[in-house]
């Protein structure tokens, strides 16, 4: 990632796991079916490839939970900070209206256009992809999952 971050380029792209993991456990399970297929009517491999089978899509379904898991927990703990600031600014929480993602795409936003930017999300109930992109000055946010 630059070291400017920007409405652009702030999605986080980890090649170790979009790429290198999700290739290899996508290519295993392959394998893992084709196998299983090929072992179909052979009563000594059977076990085994459908075995392996099961196995890779328990680890694909773990692969997907656990980043699911953790980016849940994370949208908790921001959903906390941008209450906590949005109080410290303006003396109030934020707006019940607005949803998780809604709150997770504001904390973008600089102190200075943030009360103001909630508000209007919550009063026009704005896309998230259309709060982050309403951010005049870009707050970098490197601590995330």
């Amino acid at each position: 990632m630059s070291t400017q971050q920007s409405y652009k380029n702030h999605a986080q792209y980890v090649f170790a796991f979009h790429v290198v993991l999700f290739g290899i456990v996508l290519l295993t399970l392959i394998g893992a079916g084709v196998n299983l297929y090929q072992s179909w009517g052979d009563h000594e491999r059977m076990y085994s490839a459908s075995l392996i089978f099961v196995i890779m899509i328990a680890f694909a379904i773990l692969m997907i939970l656990a980043r699911v898991f953790a980016l849940k927990a994370q949208d908790r703990a921001i959903r906390a900070e941008e209450n906590l600031r949005h109080f410290v600014l303006t003396g109030k929480l934020l707006p019940a209206s607005l949803s998780v993602k809604q709150i997770v795409a504001l904390r973008f936003a600089p102190d200075a256009e943030f009360p103001a930017l909630a508000a209007e999300a919550a009063a026009k109930d704005m896309a998230p992809d259309a709060i982050k992109q309403s951010i005049k000055t870009w707050k970098p946010d490197t601590y995330r999952v």
